[in-house]
């Protein structure tokens, strides 16, 4: 199976390359940098912690300018995540224990236990864009026949489900500050010590800032700070697989590599963001070859420019997208409800 070209309306054509082949190719960047590595975590953990002192030390002259701090603050805790994320892959250090132990002290300043989200995220990359293996690392994807099967109650929780207040507010909230604390459904000793483990540094930590200087940061620093981070995070994990042309196929057709190529975006943000959010935006590539370190997805787009031209996804597109809701399996794509309305009128 290749990876298509896409000629319509003016689209960048893909190289007919097989996906195999691109993940051959995209191997010899799996290499990292111990010292770039080590780099990338001072300058993304240091500017955090500097940010969360200098917010605390506002908080004498406005609480309204110590929550800006940390709301600002919560662009570097995702770029600690997704450098937990690269961890979690094994592409920060070639000693694999190294970059599970520095994942796993991540994970407590990210509210994420890591052999947990190690465990689940494995799934995600292992079964993305199979209908039949879905629910365990994506976001819930009815096909529009299994919407119009539900009841009525049925209907109406998965609307809830994808509504944006809750997918990007309450979501957030709820996957980070309760569903990570007891990882029911994942199975393990070692996924449950991970779990406790994590939840018992962070009260450990939480109970030391309050014991020492009250619990104002706690609330005004340390909240907004995890919880927008929390929804920037949702919100990208969610646009690298929630597109109109992304890719479902069922169990017999679904191939792994293939899937990868075509069921993941390539987000276009603005340089700063970028940088901010690791370039996990260049999701294709990295679904390709999770192996490649952050830091040298660039490098793959420079060296292979037919690659950096396909699936783009402007931010304008990215809000679109937010609409689509179910999985048009007549048409293989992403439609909203209304959509979804109308092609049965069409077939009827």
């Amino acid at each position: 199976m290749t990876i298509q070209s896409a000629v319509q309306d003016g689209d960048a054509v893909m190289p007919e390359t097989d996906a195999r082949t691109w993940v051959r190719i995209l191997s010899k960047y799996r290499e990292p940098s111990h010292r770039r590595s080590a780099f990338e975590i001072a300058v993304t953990a240091v500017p955090l912690m500097a940010l969360w002192v200098l917010a605390w030390a506002s908080l004498s002259v406005s609480v309204w300018l110590a929550i800006g701090i940390s709301i600002v603050n919560a662009g570097f805790l995702v770029r600690l995540f997704a450098i937990q994320h690269d961890c979690g892959h094994g592409s920060l250090f070639r000693n694999r224990r190294l970059g599970d132990w520095v994942g796993r002290v991540l994970g407590v300043v990210t509210l994420t236990p890591y052999d947990v989200w190690k465990t689940t995220h494995a799934l995600h990359h292992a079964s993305s864009g199979n209908l039949d293996r879905r629910g365990i690392g994506d976001v819930m994807t009815l096909t529009v026949d299994e919407y119009r099967s539900r009841s009525w109650t049925g209907r109406l929780s998965y609307r809830l489900y994808r509504n944006p207040l809750i997918m990007f507010l309450v979501g957030p909230a709820w996957l980070f500050y309760c569903q990570h604390r007891v990882p029911l459904g994942v199975g393990g000793r070692r996924v449950w010590i991970s779990a406790m483990g994590t939840n018992i540094a962070i009260v450990c930590l939480l109970a030391l800032v309050v014991w020492t200087v009250g619990v104002a940061p706690v609330v005004f620093l340390w909240l907004p700070t995890t919880f927008f981070a929390a929804a920037i995070g949702v919100w990208m994990f969610y646009v690298q697989h929630q597109f109109e042309d992304t890719v479902w196929q069922e169990e017999q057709d679904w191939q792994l590599h293939h899937a990868a190529a075509h069921g993941s975006s390539h987000y276009i943000l603005p340089q700063p963001l970028q940088w901010m959010t690791a370039n996990i935006g260049v999701h294709h590539v990295h679904h390709l070859q999770s192996r490649v370190p952050f830091y040298r997805l660039t490098e793959v787009l420079r060296d292979h420019p037919d690659l950096d031209q396909v699936q783009r996804l402007s931010v304008r597109q990215s809000l679109s997208s937010i609409k689509l809701k179910l999985w048009d399996e007549r048409h293989q794509k992403l439609v909203s409800f209304r959509d979804a309305r109308q092609s049965d009128v069409r077939v009827a």
